[in-house]
Parts: C-alpha cells; structure tokens; sequence
C-alpha cells in the first residue's frame, strides 16, 4: 500500500508545494484550515490538476506533468467520503449502496455487498431512506457506497467534522475496522489531533500549503510546536500496546507497551487485542524519585533524552521509557526544582483516568512481552 505525492500548484494567491510518501494503511493530511488539505485531496481525486509535478497510487502513475499524463477523475478507481454524506434522498440505503458499483466494470469488481454492509453494521438500515437516518448512519452508508465501488484508494476528506461526540464515538469503531480489515489504502484529511492519534498509521502535517513533517503518528504527534495552537494542548505521546488483563475489582485494564505496563478504564477488548493509547503531554507528571502514597496508578520509569521551551512558562521534556517516548510538559520552575538534565532518571507519572474513550481506541497490531 503506497501513496506518492510531489505536486505544486497555486490558487490565486495561496500556493501549495507537497510531497510526500507513504505506505500506511491510513494516512492522515493533518493542519489547520487553510493550511491545503482538501487542495490536496482534490488533486489525488483528480478533481484539481497540478500546475506541476506526480502522483502514483499503488505504483500506478495518476499524474505526471512532465510526461503529460493526467488520469481523468473517473479513471482512477479512487473512493471518495466527504463531510456530508451526499446521499441520494429520494432513494433507500440499499439503492445509494449500490449505485456506488455502477461505474466500475464487472470484471474489475471486488467489494461484495454483503461483507461491507457487515463490515460496518448497516443491515438494519437497508430499506430505510437517508431522511431517517443519524449523521453517523447516514456516514457509514457513505463509506460503504464508496466502498463498493471497488476503489484502490479510498479519500475521506474530515468525514466526521459534521458530527457531534456522540456520533463521532459511534462512527470511529468502524473506521479503524476499515484501516484494519480491509486492504485500500486510506488517506484521511483531519484537524483533529484526538482522530489523527486514534486512527492513523501515518500522518503528513501541513501548515501554508507545504509539508511540515511527515512519518509515523508517534513521531509527528509529539511535535507540539507544529500543532495548530487550538490542538497543542492534545498533543502527546501515542502507544501502540495490547490487552494483558483486565482487573475487574476496580474495572480496569492492564495493558502491554513497549513503555511498560499501564492502567486504563476498562475496555471491552479480549486479551491480546491491540489497542492504541494517546498519552497527552499535558497529563504527565515527572518526579525523580519512585512516587509513594500517590494516586496515580502509572509509573513509568524513563531517562530524560531531551528538553525544550515550550509557551509561556512551560517545557518540553522527552523521556525515554524503554525505548517508546513520552512527552512531559511542565513549567520551567518545575524543571529547575528537580533539577532535570539530559540523561537524568525521572519517572513519567499518569494518572489513570485520563485515558478516557477520545484517548483509546483499536490499535495496529503489535508484539509486546509480556
């Protein structure tokens, strides 16, 4: 699964210079507004072509200005997923489903009917129309109908910006079920660093129409000083762990990281099951002794690896926990009280009720002794 972009383009007066590549299963275009993602997208789709420059799904040439190609929009097998469901309202949920195989020729046909509408729990709402429908409903029709048309990527341009928590709780489930079971490359355009953390593999930050970092989730996630400043206080650490127990006297759950063990409420996940944590910087204490008579239930003991400014009277410090990192953020005064310096032993302390459902969700895959 890849996806390769280098591509510049100007619209009026906003320029957009991007390249990148990715072999994700989901890659997130992450920034703020008006930073060039949807410009982006709209290009990959084909619905933008590039002043210059190439774009390659799968090892398929999409655009090349040099060699003068240009794949027309209907060409490139590429599903679309918008904020708003776009559905047909005069038509039922089977029907919107199935107008999305109409433009892709039988042989090329791989999406079955029957698995999708497994895939993400819309049988009961078959025979209903689109008016009848909750925002999150009216979504996963919109991913299904986009799924079968057999797409060898899949573009989802902020699909839950529309909705409000409690949908956007009801919907993310089946968009990790998606990253996870089937094979389409994703390229999911977000602002949000709560989905981003949650959901991608990946992540490609924007900021004025250019690439402003770009690699896995945990590496770019913890680059507080290149969130937007609405977002910075979400930013953090993501962990890629797995279920080792559940502790069902006080409804917790143990979980295996490469930072050690920790305890989340309890989630509904057998053992073994991967699971993704985003631990914010905000919600890290660190002490340089091994607390006692403490309340927090996490303690993760780590060597201090960097130290850096952070706004107003914060820093930023970097703690290696076992080889995965966790970012503290603490004042300067703070700092200097404990004395902290590179190579120093500190402990990450985190308190278990932060890991509430926008900082836990189904992780990819991954091998944790214990």
């Amino acid at each position: 699964m890849s996806v390769r972009v280098d591509i510049g383009h100007r619209l009026g007066d906003f320029a957009i210079e991007a390249r990148f590549e990715s072999a994700g299963r989901l890659t997130a275009l992450f920034g703020p507004s008006g930073s060039g993602k949807t410009t982006l997208i709209n290009m990959i789709a084909g619905l933008i072509r590039p002043d210059n420059g190439h774009i390659e799904v799968e090892g398929r040439v999409l655009v090349d200005t040099d060699a003068g190609i240009f794949v027309p929009k209907h060409r490139r097998r590429i599903g679309m997923v918008f904020q708003d469901a776009r559905l047909f309202p005069h038509m039922s949920v089977a029907s919107n489903l199935r107008y999305g195989r109409w433009f892709t020729p039988a042989r090329e046909r791989y999406a079955d009917m029957d698995a999708v509408v497994e895939l993400l729990g819309i049988g009961p709402l078959l025979g209903r129309r689109p008016a009848k429908l909750s925002g999150g409903e009216k979504q996963r029709v919109a991913i299904g109908r986009a799924l079968l048309a057999s797409p060898k990527l899949l573009l989802m341009d902020e699909p839950l910006a529309s909705l409000d928590e409690a949908r956007k709780a009801e919907i993310l489930p089946y968009i990790e079920r998606l990253r996870d079971e089937t094979k389409i490359p994703i390229v999911y355009v977000s602002h949000s660093v709560a989905e981003v953390a949650r959901l991608a593999s990946d992540v490609v930050m924007l900021a004025q129409g250019k690439v402003v970092a770009s690699g896995p989730t945990e590496a770019v996630m913890q680059r507080l000083d290149l969130l937007p400043s609405e977002e910075r206080g979400e930013g953090g650490a993501v962990l890629d762990a797995k279920v080792l127990r559940h502790d069902e006297a006080f409804g917790m759950t143990v979980l295996g990281s490469a930072a050690g063990e920790i305890r989340v409420p309890r989630l509904e996940l057998k053992t073994g099951a991967p699971v993704r944590i985003r631990i914010r910087a905000r919600d890290v204490m660190i002490a340089t002794e091994k607390p006692t008579g403490l309340s927090a239930l996490n303690i993760l003991p780590g060597t201090v690896v960097a130290i850096r400014p952070g706004e107003g009277p914060a820093v930023e410090v970097d703690i290696d926990c076992n080889g995965a990192t966790v970012l503290a953020r603490i004042t300067e005064q703070s700092r200097q009280a404990l004395k902290l310096r590179l190579g120093g032993k500190v402990f990450a302390v985190i308190k278990t009720v932060s890991f509430d459902r926008a900082n836990t969700g189904a992780g990819l895959p991954v091998e944790v002794d214990g």
